[in-house]
């Protein structure tokens, strides 16, 4: 018979900001609410501590490094504490440290399960061996339909066909009812934001793929039409040491004669209550993206969301041609494309208000019915037990209904 108490070890190198990150977290607290033991290997960060309060525990290995040496050192190390811990399944969710927990996986002859995180660049054969390591688990998650084909058009005959598990939404976290008025006037006021302006909101962290110089020469696009009005670009998102390139941003609003009306404000703790301010999101990413954290969570809050036509965020924003107007949730628009993007913004900012209203409740709607934690972490728990034979989803469905 199965182990129906099993120890899950998640492996991912740091544990600071982004969606591997925070999806570890919330596997982590549906294990411990079905009485299962929950371990993360990975070298810290400044959310390693939720791990510990969330009941898990943390185990610190230097799994950020490509160092080949200290990757098989890593699965060495890893292949040990799956025999000394009595692991079950080994979770990875990144290339370099999942060759170490491959090895170690296949060496103690426990499960071994990867989510495909990302859409990994592929130039040159080693290039897609490295990457190929995310193709290998017994099961393969996708956090999307676009994950998934990409996938199965890379590695088909390595991986068979995907577990689709999108990431989730905090509902209770992004309710538009749980933000009250002093969190927004309070991140208005730290912005500089006027009552009366309504803010562009573009979460992200700053880095050229993520598209906020086709952002800024689309509002700056709209500024010299004259149609800009009220609206205010606020650029909410670390540097992450790419000072070079945020001053870029600085001076190319400033050719354009908007940078009174663009904000760089850095990392936003509360980024619930930022979608909250909201008039429009932006996503204007010009690479594709694997999911859209941040498209869904602005949807979830009630803010109409724009994003480009690639990648994962069209699965998440409804718009034309693929649904009607009336069901839409946002729009999509060519990436690249400034023209696009800023007619886009136009029309979110001109929207009269029972128009907007309408397509903030669908946002709501639609996410709470197809992008919550809790299904991700039930799909995740339905994967573990078919590999393990255990039955952690049907506690984990039960736990909820029966709070512990």
């Amino acid at each position: 018979m199965a182990d129906q108490t099993p120890t899950i070890l998640q492996i991912v190198p740091r544990l600071d900001t982004g969606g591997a990150e925070l999806s570890t977290l919330e596997i982590v607290a549906a294990l411990v609410r079905t009485g299962a033991r929950a371990l993360v290997a990975t070298e810290g960060g400044r959310m390693a501590e939720r791990v510990t309060a969330l009941g898990g525990e943390i185990i610190t290995l230097p799994l950020e490094t490509k160092n080949p040496v200290t990757i098989f050192a890593n699965g060495q190390r890893i292949a040990q504490i799956v025999r000394e811990r009595s692991v079950s399944l080994v979770h990875a969710r990144s290339r370099a440290p999942a060759w170490s927990a491959l090895m170690a996986a296949r060496r103690a002859g426990v499960a071994f399960v990867t989510t495909y995180h990302g859409a990994y660049g592929e130039r040159g054969r080693i290039k897609r061996l490295y990457n190929s390591v995310m193709a290998r688990g017994d099961t393969v998650i996708a956090n999307s339909r676009y994950t998934s084909d990409l996938i199965r058009s890379r590695y088909g005959a390595l991986v068979g066909t995907p577990v689709i598990i999108p990431r989730g939404v905090d509902i209770a976290r992004f309710s538009p009812d749980s933000i009250d008025a002093e969190r927004r006037t309070r991140l208005r006021t730290a912005w500089g934001i006027e009552p009366h302006e309504r803010v562009i909101l573009h979460a992200a962290r700053l880095t050229t793929w993520k598209g906020q110089r086709v952002l800024i020469e689309a509002v700056g696009r709209l500024h010299g039409e004259g149609r800009l009005g009220n609206g205010m670009l606020v650029l909410a998102g670390d540097a992450q040491g790419r000072n070079d390139y945020a001053e870029g941003l600085r001076q190319l609003a400033g050719e354009l004669g908007i940078s009174d009306r663009v904000r760089l404000v850095g990392h936003v703790e509360d980024i619930a209550a930022a979608f909250a301010v909201a008039y429009v999101t932006v996503v204007a990413s010009i690479e594709p993206e694997a999911f859209g954290r941040a498209a869904a969570e602005a949807l979830a809050v009630g803010c109409p969301t724009i994003t480009t036509n690639i990648g994962a965020p069209p699965e998440i924003v409804l718009a034309p041609p693929e649904v009607s107007r009336e069901q839409a949730t946002g729009w999509h628009v060519p990436a690249r494309d400034a023209v696009a993007l800023a007619e886009a913004i136009a029309e979110a900012l001109a929207m009269p208000d029972a128009e907007r209203q309408a397509m903030s409740a669908r946002a709501v709607a639609s996410i709470a019915a197809r992008f919550t934690v809790a299904a991700m972490q039930r799909q995740t728990l339905a994967v573990y037990d078919g590999l393990l034979g255990t039955q952690l989803a049907a506690r984990f469905t039960a736990s909820q209904t029966h709070p512990v």
